[in-house]
């Protein structure tokens, strides 16, 4: 009889089974728009803030850039505490931290295996401590996900200007991607001055890639490498309409032509210097600054990456653990009520969707996983949102499904003024949308928002139209 019950039982999930999928043949999908970003990329763009930690033998020199002659025994943070620097990263709203392993003075801070010039060497904790290993621990066991840069250009090491070189970096890297588990961005710049031989270095960037990839798979490699590109400077101001689709760049992409998906990463820090020098204490960027940035980064198709250096003590300064939570909580206070979340939506022309799956209510349903796409074959369309009364905002987000490639080139929002009953006044325009856009303007007092997307590659879709009103959206200035 049991036998028999579990027969039956396998018998009936079978046909259960196949009954659900015969209900729903042919699932719709959404075509790609090429090129995608690959799984690593989109979660890197997903993060929109990440932070730099400049630190390292020039924060006992007060220098920028060392030269490689100094005495490790300066390296002395004597209250060095990492976890630290991750909790402040995290009240600013940031998911990510690079360290600098290594800067261009050559200095480790790590004990790497391959030098003496590193905190072997160092005063503090008579040469017996790891910065990577504090850091690397802290950011795990507060949930925050890492990265690490390594100077190519290395003024301290002999083999530089030569073949051997080569060498010696991808063994430092090993180290690196080995022995501190999951590393989640490899950052590396383009600088390439003298070593102490009076040499410049011929990087071998294919085999540096070869070994990340080998070694941290799901790694990004930014700016001088494939998967994310430097924005163009050190101010965090992205362009007005940046893309992620990019001409493929031979010397990062190989032998791949035509376009290629490269996101955009703005780099700033938080004071004027990259490295801690105590008169900048008085300089931190203000919070209307930042704000302003993370504007012109963040709502501009872009990641932005903070830089914040610790003192000599080991700890960010209180002025900057200051502003990281003014700003993170800036930040949470002025999107926490999306005044259009689930209210009324429609397409125009009537209809103007992919399928069932695809209806205008995903755009304003809180969940940018799920998106609005227009009729197969289109290449414009418009949402428009009823607020249900009239109501006054001043800032609109979108996104669109960008993991299926970037599709708008040209939109506009509109709204219909509450003594203009019938008539839409344009409040922004914008050509790419990609992962995030963020418009501002005048406080604007409106019962119904309109999005009209005049041109895209491909059909049409939008993951959030998303309408706030909020005191702290700082004015647009001219700073770009």
């Amino acid at each position: 009889m049991k036998l028999k019950s579990q027969a039956l039982l396998r018998v009936l999930f079978v046909c259960a089974g196949s009954a659900v999928l015969a209900a729903s043949p042919d699932r719709v999908t959404l075509p790609p728009v090429e090129p995608i970003p690959t799984p690593e990329q989109r979660a890197w763009q997903e993060l929109e803030l990440t932070m730099f930690v400049h630190f390292g033998i020039n924060t006992f020199t007060d220098r920028e850039w060392g030269d490689g002659k100094e005495d490790p025994k300066l390296f002395n943070p004597t209250k060095l505490d990492c976890r630290q620097w991750v909790r402040a990263a995290k009240s600013g709203g940031f998911k990510l931290i690079i360290l600098t392993a290594k800067h261009h003075d050559g200095f480790c801070l790590w004990p790497s295996q391959f030098t003496e010039h590193s905190v072997k060497q160092a005063t503090w904790k008579n040469g017996r401590g790891d910065v990577v290993r504090e850091f690397t621990e802290a950011c795990r066991d507060e949930g925050m996900k890492i990265g690490l840069y390594l100077s190519p250009w290395d003024r301290h090491e002999a083999s530089y200007g030569t073949e051997a070189y080569n060498e010696h970096f991808r063994n430092q890297l090993t180290e690196l991607l080995t022995h501190y588990g999951t590393v989640d961005e490899v950052w590396f710049d383009g600088a390439c001055g003298e070593g102490p031989n009076g040499k410049r270095q011929v990087y071998d960037w294919p085999s540096y890639y070869a070994t990340i990839r080998q070694h941290a798979p799901k790694a990004v490699i930014a700016i001088m490498g494939p998967d994310v590109r430097w924005v163009g400077n050190e101010s965090g101001v992205a362009r007005v309409g940046e893309s992620s689709v990019q001409p493929a760049n031979k010397d990062v992409h190989g032998d791949r032509t035509g376009n290629v998906w490269y996101p955009a990463e703005c780099d700033v820090s938080i004071r004027p210097g990259w490295f801690y020098h105590e008169p900048e204490d008085a300089k931190v960027k203000s919070l209307n600054h930042l704000l302003d940035l993370y504007f012109k980064s963040v709502g501009r198709n872009s990641v932005l990456l903070v830089n914040v250096p610790p003192n000599r003590e080991g700890w960010f300064a209180e002025p900057d653990v200051n502003r990281l939570r003014e700003f993170g909580d800036a930040i949470r206070e002025m999107f926490k009520d999306d005044l259009a979340q689930h209210r009324p939506v429609a397409t125009e022309p009537p209809d103007n969707i992919f399928g069932a799956d695809f209806r205008a209510a995903r755009a304003v349903d809180g969940d940018a996983a799920t998106y609005w796409a227009a009729t197969e074959g289109t290449t414009a369309g418009t949402l428009v949102v009823d607020l249900g009364e009239a109501r006054t905002f001043n800032l609109v987000s979108l996104r669109e499904p960008f993991w299926l490639g970037e599709r708008a080139q040209k939109y506009r929002v509109e709204a219909e003024p509450k003594d203009q009953p019938g008539t839409w006044r344009v409040l922004a325009e914008g050509s790419v949308i990609g992962s995030r856009n963020l418009l501002r303007f005048p406080e604007t007092t409106a019962r119904r928002v309109r999005l009209v997307i005049e041109h895209a590659r491909g059909v049409p879709a939008i993951s959030e139209l998303a309408v706030y009103h909020s005191p702290l959206v700082p004015p647009a200035t001219g700073r770009d």
